[in-house]
């Protein structure tokens, strides 16, 4: 055990040499309100290094609580064992909790108790609104009862009384008052029994105004009644440490909502462990805005796929079928208008309370009605270019069987897309935009009082909209979509979506600068991945650099593989660029007999790649070339061959599994598919691993075009290519190659195939690959690649 005062709180006998100088470096770093970015690989130990560093950071006082982001399941079960090792050796300790989404924690929606045609997470958002009404005071706090207005709190110039909470809480036991049930069996959920009966509650007639009996929440209602609090604390995780196993059956049992305790409770945990929706979704980090503050300090896992993530939270779209919803959200409330002059008089009346007159939702109506008919004469007149009229007369099979994009200005020139010049011709300025979240509000309000069986999404809808609006054409690119998502041609309306799913887009080309925000906001932290090389370039795409710039320490540091060198052969192996232009296009070199030159050369190395003993994992850049090398080592080598292809979570468990079972065999993917990241090939499990040609996303992808003009604008020309598709690519390769040596005792091949690897070469990737690599991998073209394959082998007894 180290003697440097963080020694206490970590977990094990001795750090690695370099887990030590990691967990020194983030504490300086937190001591001074900066950011660590560190590029440690499997090895290094970067999740004890962060919490240890993180913990002592909390009992010095520098910090108050420390909160860890990860996008990998596995990665956040590893923060959960790490954290309950370190508090099995403290006298006091940290009180941590894992988040989880709403839901997973509902206990209704885990047992299928809401009708199938609504969502867990609108249905509880409208079970808390009705609950919320219902628990609401008729008075201020001097109303209440003294002991309830000694602890009744104000939300919004709103008390809510703790009485009818409780009131709402025992209808909802079985014999409840007022309640009309099928039968009286109680909610069970996740081996617990909660105190309420299964069927949706709804409210007594002592607890309503009106006639009417809405449906609420009992969690809910009982999280009111414990105005606020949670009845258990960390002591009910193991080792302090709390996870949804132990804090969803300790809620259910108590009556309480899940999510409600999982929320008090982290607002006072010293550790926080979610995901990267928790901290960088607009629409998750309510849940965490409380700790978003300078007495926080971040840990991000998997730091590498910030950027590609962080780019997808921040995009907005618009489904055709939500934007429809949406139109008759409002037509809802203008047919119930024109009903009679009392309802018109009356829904005015609630609309007034927003400010909107009828006649605001009667526009944004007609604005919905009218892009409707604009989007769908957009996509047919896209899809008349793209294969002509044919498909019009009702043969969908005539239309391309993969998604699209359309672009609404061109991805590489700044200027105003379609859409909002079609808009502005029309007459829909940028008052009624900005004013859409409003009119949605105030129309979803005037639908609930009315009582109206609507679930609105026009609040939702109109924001968007509003954004779309407002946001730059720099940073952002305005796209339809048409995912390919086949139905029958009988369910639908236009020939075309029977193809197609199609939606309104707009996409986040610059992630960087709300990463700034976030970090800022922060009082420091680390940012770890195995694959973060080069670290200049890192720094500048997530913001990090321009928090230098406003004078925020940034540090950056890079540690090499720890195993033994001697148990791993790294080789580049010097072929042709594997590029589309070079190899043809695979379908139609199926037939040995007319592949060109490029395509034979790399089959020679495929063919010796996959003879090496044990399980071979080969990457290839798409899956189209993984189906043809699949198909031609099925026939060249002894081994079973196993071709892994874009499918459902399932059927990938299933071919892992496979691989993981008996003896040596050979599996071929995609370098950008699900099982060259994020799975453990541990042990025995691998042997080989080769990654051919730089896995580049479609350049010619209209979205691609416009983050390479961005990042062009943002970080110079001659680097935009480089930061937004060259370093992702090869962090991709390299994460691959990261799945073959996982442990100190482990003995494996790795190699980089394809000539743009190669130091020197022509688009050379060679100084993407972080200093031990360049250091270790061993150039040799392919008619060397099998000598020294068997040589390492038979060195090692194989």
């Amino acid at each position: 055990m180290t003697d440097a005062a963080w020694g206490e709180y970590f977990a094990f006998d001795r750090p690695y040499d370099n887990q030590a100088d990691a967990i020194e470096t983030a504490i300086e770093v937190g001591e001074s309100r900066g950011y660590l970015a560190m590029e440690g690989p499997c090895g290094t130990g970067k999740t004890m290094a962060s919490l240890t560093a993180a913990t002592t950071l909390i009992e010095d006082g520098t910090f108050e609580r420390a909160l860890v982001v990860t996008p990998v399941k596995q990665q956040r079960l590893q923060f959960i064992e790490d954290l309950r090792a370190l508090n099995d050796g403290l006298d006091e300790p940290m009180d941590s909790i894992a988040l989880v989404g709403k839901q997973d924690l509902c206990p209704y929606g885990r047992e299928g108790v809401f009708p199938e045609d609504v969502g867990v997470h609108e249905r509880c958002e409208d079970l808390r609104e009705n609950t919320a009404r219902l628990v609401e005071s008729d008075g201020d706090a001097d109303d209440l009862p003294a002991a309830d207005a000694a602890v009744g709190v104000q939300t919004e110039d709103i008390w809510w009384d703790p009485q009818r909470a409780s009131d709402l809480v025992k209808a909802a036991r079985p014999g409840g008052a007022g309640q009309q049930r099928i039968g009286q069996d109680t909610l069970q959920t996740a081996g617990a029994t909660s105190p309420y009966v299964r069927s949706q509650p709804s409210a007594p007639d002592s607890t309503t105004d009106g006639d009417d009996e809405p449906l609420y929440c009992p969690f809910e209602a009982d999280w009111y009644a414990r105005n606020k609090g949670s009845p258990f604390d960390f002591s009910a995780g193991e080792n302090h440490v709390l996870t949804a196993e132990e804090y969803l059956p300790q809620a259910t049992e108590r009556g309480i909502c899940p999510h409600r305790a999982m929320g008090v409770l982290l607002e006072s945990a010293d550790i926080v462990v979610g995901n990267y929706n928790h901290l960088f979704d607009p629409n998750s980090r309510p849940l965490v805005e409380a700790i978003l503050d300078e007495d926080t300090f971040l840990i991000v896992d998997e730091a590498h796929r910030l950027e590609e993530r962080v780019r997808d939270l921040l995009s907005d779209r618009v489904g055709r079928s939500t934007l429809t919803r949406a139109r008759n959200d409002l037509n809802t409330l203008l047919t119930q208008a024109r009903e009679s002059d009392s309802n018109e008089s009356q829904l005015r009346d609630e609309l007034s309370s927003h400010d909107v007159p009828l006649e605001a939702v009667q526009r944004a109506h007609d604005f919905y009605d009218d892009l409707l008919a604009w989007l769908d004469d957009r996509i047919a007149s896209h899809l008349d270019e793209e294969v002509g009229t044919g498909w019009r007369a009702g043969a969908p099979d005539n239309l391309p069987e993969r998604s699209m994009e359309i672009p609404l200005r061109d991805p590489e020139t700044v200027e105003q897309d379609d859409l909002t010049a079609w808009a502005e011709q029309q007459g829909y300025t940028g008052d009624l935009w900005r004013a859409l979240p409003t009119i949605g509000l105030a129309v979803e309000e005037a639908i609930d009082a009315a009582g109206l069986t609507r679930t609105p999404v026009c609040t939702a809808v109109g924001a968007v909209f509003a954004r779309w609006w407002e946001t730059d054409h720099a940073s952002y690119l305005r796209e339809i979509e048409l995912e390919h998502a086949p139905k029958d041609p009988r369910s639908v309306g236009e020939p075309w979506q029977a193809a197609y799913t199609a939606g309104l887009v707009l996409f986040e080309c610059m992630p960087g600068e709300t990463l700034q925000e976030i970090f800022d906001g922060l009082g420091g932290g680390m940012l770890m991945s195995a694959t973060l090389e080069p670290l200049d370039v890192f720094t500048e795409v997530s913001g990090l650099e321009a928090l230098r710039e406003s004078n925020r320490p940034v540090v950056e540091r890079t540690y090499d593989l720890p195993f033994p060198e001697r148990n791993r052969a790294s080789f580049l192996v010097d072929t042709t660029p594997f590029t589309a232009h070079n190899r043809g296009d695979p379908d139609e070199n199926s037939d040995p007999e007319t592949w060109n030159r490029t395509r034979d050369e790399y089959a020679h190395v495929l063919r010796t790649l996959a003879r090496s003993p044990g399980n071979v994992l080969i990457a290839m850049p798409n899956y189209r070339e993984a189906a043809w090398a699949g198909s031609y080592l099925d026939r060249v080598v002894d081994k079973p061959v196993l071709v892994d292809e874009s499918s459902s979570n399932e059927d990938t468990e299933a071919l892992k599994q496979a691989f993981f079972a008996g003896g040596g065999k050979v599996l071929v993917t995609s370098t950008r598919g699900t099982l060259t990241e994020g799975v453990d090939y541990d042990g025995e499990k691998l042997s080989t691993c080769a990654v051919v040609g730089v896995p580049l996303v479609n350049i010619g992808s209209p979205r691609v075009r416009a983050i390479q003009r961005a990042y062009g604008d943002a970080f110079g020309e001659d680097n935009a290519f480089e930061y937004a598709l060259t370093v992702p690519a090869v962090r991709r390769a390299r994460q691959t190659l990261g799945r073959v040596i996982r442990g100190v005792d482990e003995v494996g091949v790795r190699a980089l195939v394809g000539r743009r690897y190669v130091p020197d070469a022509r688009h050379s990737v060679f100084p993407y690959l972080s200093p031990g690599e360049q250091s270790e991998f061993v150039r040799l073209t392919p008619e060397f690649l099998g000598q020294k394959i068997d040589a390492f082998w038979a060195d090692r007894g194989e």
